[in-house]
């Protein structure tokens, strides 16, 4: 992929000139079209959340770090527990992702903005009132959902509090962000790449982003038909998931993980993405078997509608569908892992140096991957009898969504840091972050896997007492790990105030359009197409 030249960006500069002056102050993120400024209002919204969702998780730890009931109502635990996925699902990785949408795509394939710059203001202004209105049902008489973040029939309908209905307003508002974010991408991409940018020169993060947002424009409607059915259940009398109306509990877990399902790759294709730009760029190397990178990222997207009831092997279904279910399963480990080998090739006999992004990436791989593998062990229908409801299956998901898409996304903003701000990060501060962060999440997670294979139920605010031991290891690494975000928080504001100024391209491998344009990248990145050859 080629430069572009000097005099293009001293064009693109005296173009920027003759927009109109944008809004200072409050009006500019208002009214803000700039994909920049959106992907920032993202990345923000989804940390404030990230805040929020880990201080929810303290309170549960907090609760289970001896047995018996010492802090907090069962009701008010349920909760926690429920808020907490809720907000770390569609508060915290989504919306990170969606920013870093917002402020990567644009300038990776050369356009001057998303393709719709006011449905993109829309979609992000529209999340604060989603979270504002499931925030606030927490302090309704009965209080907020308790009945976990999937909201499982007939807890969601018979059983819940009247503030259910604020959870379903919420649901809906957030999905409608979602597909408005969605669409956006698609049509950035497929219409406003620069001259020359074909299919298989796009890198890879928007390549999984574009697979990402069919994945959102299919499930989306999905979710949104689920949690109306929850509330015409509760509110208007009819009886879809009632067995004494006709209807069925479990067709309720068919309906949510046909969504949710693909929702666990919506929150990790990205990530792949990042991974794929940072590893080649510490390695000093090209991306080992980028055709193969793409074509696994479209197999998994494929095969992630042929998994969902995997999540239900204790419901009694067929044998025949349980072994379809566990041998599709057991599939998509296989594109999976031809990611993980095209990382591993491509370090191998690299040029490898390890600022924080590399470290982080390097963490994500390994990790990510013992997530995986715990996966392969919940796939095989028999064993999954003994693990289902267990902690083992809290320990395989959190290594999935924390050590695999929250670190990817800490990855990015140490590597896309210094385009953004002009400045470079801490680097000692930043390093420190890492290893804080990177210890702490194994002694939080690691050890719930020999809790869930001894047997102890997850979601529950008291516990047998043979688990007090490993249960306060567990408690004190969260406690760790939620106190290292603070230090994250530190590097990203010292970096925003000043350091050490950022040249275009900060990194010596980094590869692509973005690094093209001069860091702090300006308001208008390409206000003439680079060329690409």
């Amino acid at each position: 992929m080629n430069a572009i030249t000097r005099e293009q960006n001293i064009d693109a500069t005296q173009v920027d000139a003759h927009h109109e002056a944008h809004p200072t102050g409050i009006k500019r993120w208002l009214f803000t079209t700039n994909h920049k400024d959106i992907g920032t209002l993202y990345l923000w919204f989804s940390f404030i959340m990230f805040l929020i969702g880990g201080a929810m998780a303290m309170v549960i730890r907090a609760e289970l770090f001896q047995p018996g009931l010492q802090l907090v109502e069962p009701n008010f635990f349920n909760q926690m527990t429920t808020v907490h996925g809720l907000i770390m699902v569609f508060g915290a990785v989504m919306p990170a992702f969606t920013g870093l949408a917002n402020w990567l795509i644009p300038m990776m394939i050369g356009a001057p903005d998303m393709a719709l710059p006011r449905m993109n203001n829309w979609s992000f202004w529209i999340l604060p009132f989603a979270f504002a209105i499931l925030l606030s049902s927490l302090f309704m008489e009965g209080g907020g959902p308790n009945f976990g973040w999937t909201f499982y029939a007939p807890l969601s309908t018979t059983y819940s509090p009247d503030s259910t209905a604020l959870f379903v307003f919420a649901i809906h508002i957030m999905g409608i962000s979602s597909i408005m974010g969605a669409i956006n991408v698609v049509v950035t991409i497929v219409n406003m790449r620069a001259p020359g940018m074909t299919w298989m020169k796009l890198p890879l993060f928007v390549w999984t982003w574009l697979i990402t947002a069919f994945l959102l424009i299919a499930v989306m409607p999905v979710l949104a038909g689920t949690v109306t059915m929850v509330l015409t259940d509760k509110y208007f009398g009819t009886s879809f998931f009632d067995a004494a109306g006709g209807g069925d509990p479990v067709m309720f877990q068919h309906i949510f993980w046909f969504f949710g399902h693909p929702e666990v790759y919506i929150m990790i294709l990205p990530s792949f993405g990042i991974i794929s730009a940072i590893i080649p760029a510490f390695s000093r190397k090209p991306l080992f078997g980028y055709a193969s990178m793409v074509y696994a990222t479209a197999s998994i997207a494929i095969l992630s509608f042929l998994v969902w009831a995997h999540h239900m092997f204790t419901t009694g279904m067929p044998v025949f569908a349980e072994l379809f279910f566990m041998y599709c399963t057991m599939l998509i480990a296989v594109p999976t892992g031809v990611k993980v080998f095209n990382w591993v090739a491509t370090l191998w006999r690299g040029s490898l140096t390890f600022e924080t992004p590399m470290l982080f990436a390097l963490a994500f791989i390994i990790l990510f991957t013992i997530g995986g593998f715990s996966g392969l062990m919940l796939a095989i229908t028999p064993v999954d009898f003994q693990y289902h409801d267990t902690y083992f299956v809290v320990a395989h998901f959190h290594y999935v969504l924390v050590t695999g898409a929250i670190f990817s996304i800490m990855a990015a903003a140490y590597y896309w840091l210094p385009k953004w701000t002009g400045h470079m990060y801490d680097e000692k501060l930043g390093k420190i972050h890492f290893w804080c962060s990177v210890i702490s999440v194994n002694v939080l997670f690691f050890p719930m896997h020999f809790l869930g294979l001894a047997g102890m139920p997850r979601r529950i605010p008291d516990y047998a007492i043979q688990f007090a031991d490993v249960n306060q290891i567990v408690s004190i690494g969260g406690f760790a790990f939620g106190l290292s975000q603070l230090i994250f928080l530190a590097v990203v504001i010292k970096c925003i105030r000043g350091g050490e100024k950022a040249p275009a391209k900060p990194w010596d491998g980094s590869e692509g359009l973005e690094w093209t344009i001069p860091s702090p990248a300006p308001y208008h990145s390409f206000s003439t197409p680079p060329e690409v050859k």
